[in-house]
């Protein structure tokens, strides 16, 4: 392994997912993929958000970035998403809706944000259209 590289724990990302997928559900978003891939990059998750049609309209297709920690002592996780990891998901989201009837939707890019400390229970945030 590369010197410098920090070593993950094993599942760290997927267990967030997982974790950020059922509170998105309980929270009445329909996930519509999880680890969408395509040439462009990969969305965590892809979901429906049908509570903003009685606000707009329109449901919502929103794309989410799950970020996982298992401390936010340094940092706190949603911070990892920066103006690269915005960008690449913001291309993801146009690689996906051109390859999809879309026309009557919104569009909406949100973080996830897991810490999954030792002898804690998880903390999940939602943070909806972050940017």
């Amino acid at each position: 392994m590369w010197p410098f590289r920090r070593r993950k724990q094993p599942g760290l990302g997927s267990r967030g997912e997982e974790l950020a997928e059922r509170f998105l559900k309980r929270h009445g978003l329909k996930i519509l993929a999880r680890n969408y891939r395509c040439p462009v990059g990969e969305a965590d998750l892809v979901a429906l958000d049908s509570s903003t049609e009685s606000t707009s309209g329109l449901e919502t297709i929103a794309f989410v970035e799950v970020k996982t920690r298992s401390s936010s002592r340094h940092t706190d996780p949603a911070s990892a998403v920066n103006s690269e990891k915005m960008k690449r998901l913001r291309r993801v989201a146009q690689y996906y809706l051109a390859n999809r009837q879309v026309d009557d939707f919104n569009i909406r890019f949100d973080v996830v944000a897991v810490v999954l400390s030792e002898g804690q229970d998880p903390q999940v945030e939602h943070i909806p259209d972050a940017f």
